[in-house]
């Protein structure tokens, strides 16, 4: 859906700047765009790689295994099922630790893995409630060093790039506390309804 949205912003950009007159602001707006992404893409693909490398280092070091005990007191209230031991908590904590550090890129990979442990434990077609609060943990995505933004920020000629550290830590920790009152809310009202 939403590639059919874009294509249609698109095409209509492009009719409105010829019926406008304004081909020469297009052409030039396509090569001078096309340069920035590519620009922006390396940028950000070497945070990525450097990122994914330490989280690779630290699954493959057993300093995943530390990050399972130091937020074990936390998960576990919210993920009661999951044995602390098993492979869907090692994603789900590497996942958060990807997040807190603001590396939203590089949580996906290990959100996708954490996500496919938790429906073999699963076993239906329904969510089960450690998927959906795991999902808005992810989506709301706790962040203590937002390097993405920082990195983004930084790209674009901020002096400061880590200046909003402090709204970041205020926005992603209300939207945190938010969504999961309201998913452990909804687990339990779908509970009596079952």
């Amino acid at each position: 859906m939403l590639n059919i949205v874009w294509s249609f912003i698109v095409v209509l950009s492009i009719i409105c700047s010829i019926c406008l007159g304004n081909s020469t602001g297009l052409s030039s707006a396509f090569i001078d765009s096309a340069a920035s992404a590519v620009e922006l893409i390396i940028t950000l693909a070497g945070v990525i790689c450097l990122w994914s490398g330490i989280m690779r280092i630290a699954s493959k070091s057993g300093l995943t295994e530390l990050f399972a005990k130091i937020f074990s007191p936390v998960l576990r209230p919210l993920f009661p099922r999951l044995d602390r031991n098993g492979e869907a908590f090692k994603y789900i904590t590497m996942n958060l630790t990807a997040n807190l550090l603001g590396l939203g890129n590089t949580a996906t990979p290990l959100g996708l893995k954490a996500m496919a442990e938790l429906q073999k434990q699963n076993g239906s077609d329904t969510a089960s409630d450690e998927m959906v609060i795991f999902v808005v943990m992810n989506t709301a995505s706790m962040q203590l060093l937002p390097t993405m933004l920082g990195s983004l920020r930084q790209s674009y000629g901020s002096s400061s790039p880590f200046e909003i550290i402090v709204p970041v830590w205020l926005s992603s920790g209300c939207a945190l506390a938010v969504a999961l009152i309201i998913a452990l809310s909804g687990n339990r009202f779908s509970k009596r309804l079952r």
